[in-house]
């Protein structure tokens, strides 16, 4: 699944130096001059890459600006069920997600958590935190990373955060003040995280409470193969790499150049590009196949569902609106 244009922010917003992180899960520890050269490295390849795809990974207005009808974020007065203004209600949307055993799409944004059942989005809970990666790990099981709402207590970033109530409230598994998730993935074995505060890309083996540091690398997006325990893609300067050795390493970039994957559970990985093209790989991003595209302008999420149907639907997020496949992408019509 794919969390938002989850890639890079820029520097100017709200994302901080990290500490080095202790693998064990127990939080951070004192970053030494090395790390802190690696960051200042990360930092700057991470703005040049955003600047060289002209992307802007979140909004910088406030809940008041971003509003819907009533003034409000996430308000459900019509607008969100429209598509075409229903981002303008978040801010930034940075990634969405569907819960099939109680069909309800999750869409994760700049100013909080919203939930669709087939009508106008609702918000969900009382946070109005700024949520990054984002995925949907189980029934009514949510993870998430970020940072904290307007007066809200706690870590700035948030590190792995996880619900058991469908988003109703958030615990803290680890790596808060630390880490800041822009990609959250669930693969055959692990949860999947790029941590866009340090540039590498980590791993959990038990659901997001410990992790480990896998490659070294700048990405907008990530996608874990979801019976393949070693294959991971990201997508980078250049188009997309792929690693074979569950994301230790990278192979140099092919194909087109996209901003967000999700990898569905048919085996076929979905991509979308700057310009709202609809890609597919039946072969694990060997080779793609353009199928479709979104309308709304700039993509800020792509996440691939499979339908108990046997059909594939993606939930898609531009900054022109809120939008769903059935097709692989070949129509695409608002979310309802």
């Amino acid at each position: 699944m794919t969390q938002g244009v989850r890639g890079i922010r820029g520097p100017t917003l709200r994302c901080g130096p990290g500490d080095t992180i202790d693998t064990s899960g127990a939080g951070p520890v004192t970053p030494t001059v090395r790390d802190r050269r690696r960051h200042a490295r990360t930092a700057l390849a991470s703005a040049a890459l955003v600047a060289a795809l002209g992307l802007t990974a979140c909004s910088t207005a406030t809940p008041e600006q971003s509003g819907g009808a009533s003034g409000q974020p996430g308000d459900a007065s019509g607008s969100a069920a429209a598509g075409s203004t229903a981002a303008a209600q978040f801010g930034h949307v940075h990634g969405m997600g569907m819960d099939p055993a109680a069909g309800v799409v999750y869409v994760a944004t700049h100013h909080g958590l919203f939930r669709s059942t087939g009508g106008a989005l609702a918000r969900v809970g009382d946070s109005g935190r700024d949520l990054m990666g984002f995925t949907v790990a189980g029934p009514g099981i949510l993870l998430s990373s970020g940072h904290p709402g307007p007066g809200e207590q706690g870590p700035n970033p948030l590190g792995v955060i996880e619900s058991r109530d469908a988003g109703e409230t958030w615990t803290e598994l680890g790596l808060g003040g630390s880490v800041d998730f822009h990609a959250l993935e669930i693969g055959a074995d692990a949860v999947y995280g790029y941590d866009a505060t340090n540039g590498v890309l980590r791993a959990s083996p038990d659901g997001g409470r410990n992790w480990e540091t896998r490659g070294e690398l700048v990405a907008l997006d990530i996608a874990a193969a979801p019976s393949d325990p070693t294959r991971v893609l990201a997508t980078v300067p250049g188009g997309v790499a792929s690693s074979a050795d569950g994301g230790r390493s990278f192979g140099a970039p092919t194909g087109p150049q996209l901003t967000n994957l999700s990898w569905a559970n048919d085996g076929v990985v979905y991509g979308i590009s700057l310009d709202g093209r609809l890609f597919a790989s039946a072969d694990r991003g060997a080779s793609w196949q353009q199928t479709g595209a979104a309308p709304g302008g700039r993509p800020q999420a792509l996440t691939a569902i499979a339908d108990p149907g046997a059909s594939t639907d993606l939930l898609i997020a531009t900054s022109g609106g809120l939008y769903r496949s059935q097709d692989a992408g070949r129509s695409v019509v608002p979310l309802a």
